[in-house]
Order: structure tokens, then C-alpha cells, then sequence
């Protein structure tokens, strides 16, 4: 009975491992290697143009009928695509199968040594995943202000390869790269200030993917610096930190960097009854960044500003931003 059970566990093992298979560029045939870098650089070309209504039309159909935040994507860089050149990097061809969406599949792809990821591999985790062939191709457009990646989840429908996904993302701010905030984050971390390490480890690892459900080897290595200097203190699944101040106590349910325009800020997320009464809430806004200021004050060091946003339970909340200079 014993041995039935582990070779039924085998088995089953065996057929999980086959129902997620990830080819590298090196893996996959010629013809499919140049029809994903081929469609995706004409899918660049017609962004870059300007062309949703195309774009559109050479969708997978769920992506077609709901294009607005495509479309936006597509309106909010076409400036600043139009004209750039474009660099695609190997494309990695994803295989999911089965009859029903994978809740979590994930992807090894390449060669993963002893301990985990080799320079060369890659994994991607994506929830809720139909079965399908996928293809993920990034393009490189450096401009004369900022480096872009630019990326197409594309699935295979007969003979052509339709979008999926299409994500643009700035690689640097203010100039500075990911490595320029891994460097940082170290620096923070043997300053003992662990709050700046931690965030600035954040934005590392955000920087140097190009998209957020991709992992690499340095983003692993990333991840597991900034988990040995990561602080008890920091509100964190589900746990909120108490702040004091203008005679109340602030609930803070999150913290995180986030760029606004080319400035690097944090975000402190709080409980709120009631945001209506804007007025109260920018006061109560203000009270909560001073607050973490005074709380942490090595936050100076590492930001522009603070953003802080007032969360009713129904979600409804209300933000506002002061520059670093301005807290007081």
C-alpha cells in the first residue's frame, strides 16, 4: 500500500512539472523564436504610432473588450515611444496545460543549479492562467530622458500570436538604475538605518525586471538581503503599526516607495472612518507624515517626500504629498 502511494505521488508530481514548461530562446525552435521577437516588434511599432484601434484588433478576444487600460498605457508613453529605437531581448515561450486556469502556475526557465537560479534562467508566476501557449518578449527603447522596457505577453491562437498583456515601464529614476539602489539599500543596511535598506531593496528588485511577475537571480539574491535586514516594525500582512499624533492614534496598514514623476517617495497607508470632510483629512494627512518622520527619522536620508492616504473601509481614500523639506 505503502509503495502505491508514493509512486501515485510520483505520478502526480510528474504530471504538475509537465503542465508548466518554459522554453528560453535557446530552447525553442527558429521559427517560433522569430515570430515572437517579429510580432512583437511590430505590436512596438504600432504603440509607438499611436495605433490602439490595430492594437486592439490583434488581442486575444477578453483583452479586446475590456482595451482601456491598454489604450492608456498606449496614449500616456506614445511621445515618448515614437521614434526610439527598439532592442528585443530573448523571448521566453511559456506552454500551461491542462483543461482549466492554472490558480498559480509558475515557470522555470533555463538551467538552475544547487542553489537555485543561474545567471541565464528565469521563473514567472502568474495567477489564474488559462492553458495556452504564451510568449513574453521585452524590448529595450532607451530615449534621451529615461530607458524603457517594454513588454508583450502574447498567446498563440492558430497561426498567430495575439496580445495578452502589453506593460511599458520606466528603468531608471532620476538616472538611477536597480544596481544604483541595490548599492544604496547596502549602504543603508550597514548603517543600521534597516527602513531605508528595506525600501530601497524594494525598488531594486522593482527595477530590475521588466515586468513584477518575473524573477531572476539577482532578484532572488535581492530578496533574500533585504528579508535579513528587514524591520519588525513595518506594518506587514495584516499587522498595522500605531502612530500618535495631534492627539490621536493613526492606524498605518502599509508603507512603500512609489515614483512621482521623477521623484522617489514613500507611501504611508492609514485607517479612516470618514474622508469626506477633506479639509480634517489633509490635517490628519499632515499630523501622519510629521508622525513618521519623528518615528523614523532616517527617512530623510532616503526620500523626496511622503505621500500619505487615508483609507475608508469601503476603500474610498484621500491623498496628499509633501516634499521632505516641508515636514517640519
Amino acid at each position: 500500500m505503502g509503495i502505491s502511494f508514493f509512486l501515485l505521488m510520483l505520478l502526480l508530481c510528474a504530471e504538475f512539472a509537465h503542465a508548466q514548461t518554459c522554453f528560453t530562446a535557446s530552447d525553442m525552435d527558429e521559427p517560433t523564436r522569430t515570430a515572437l521577437v517579429n510580432t512583437a516588434k511590430r505590436y512596438f511599432d504600432m504603440a509607438a504610432r499611436g495605433d490602439s484601434a490595430t492594437l486592439r484588433q490583434n488581442s486575444i478576444p477578453s483583452v479586446a473588450s475590456d482595451f482601456s487600460s491598454i489604450e492608456t498605457v498606449i496614449k500616456d508613453n506614445q511621445a515618448n515611444l515614437s521614434g526610439a529605437p527598439a532592442t528585443p531581448r530573448p523571448p521566453f515561450l511559456l506552454k500551461a496545460e491542462g483543461t482549466a486556469p492554472l490558480p498559480h502556475a509558475e515557470f522555470l526557465c533555463g538551467v538552475f543549479g544547487k542553489v537555485g537560479q543561474t545567471a541565464d534562467s528565469a521563473v514567472f508566476e502568474i495567477p489564474n492562467l488559462p492553458p495556452g501557449s504564451y510568449g513574453i518578449v521585452t524590448l529595450d527603447v532607451p530615449t534621451a530622458k529615461q530607458k524603457y522596457a517594454v513588454s508583450f505577453v502574447l498567446q498563440q491562437e492558430g497561426k498567430d500570436w495575439k496580445i495578452g498583456g502589453l506593460y511599458v515601464k520606466e528603468m531608471q529614476i532620476a538616472g538611477h538604475d536597480g544596481n544604483w539602489f541595490a548599492d544604496h539599500a547596502r549602504a543603508f543596511k550597514a548603517k543600521a538605518e534597516t527602513h531605508n535598506a528595506w525600501f530601497y531593496y524594494m525598488e531594486a528588485r522593482d527595477l530590475l525586471v521588466p515586468v513584477s511577475f518575473m524573477y531572476t537571480q539577482i532578484t532572488d539574491k535581492l530578496a533574500d538581503e533585504a528579508e535579513a535586514a528587514k524591520p519588525a516594525d513595518l506594518p506587514a500582512a495584516g499587522k498595522t503599526v500605531d502612530l500618535a499624533a495631534a492627539g490621536k492614534t493613526f492606524r498605518v496598514t502599509a508603507m512603500f516607495p512609489v515614483v512621482v514623476k521623477q521623484d522617489f517617495d514613500l507611501v504611508a497607508k492609514y485607517q479612516s472612518a470618514d474622508v469626506s470632510n477633506t479639509t480634517q483629512t489633509f490635517q490628519d494627512n499632515t499630523a501622519v507624515m510629521k508622525a513618521l518622520v519623528a518615528k523614523y527619522p532616517e527617512l530623510r536620508d532616503a526620500f523626496d517626500g511622503i505621500v500619505a492616504r487615508a483609507v475608508e473601509p469601503s476603500g474610498r481614500d484621500y491623498g496628499s504629498l509633501l516634499p521632505m523639506k516641508d515636514i517640519k
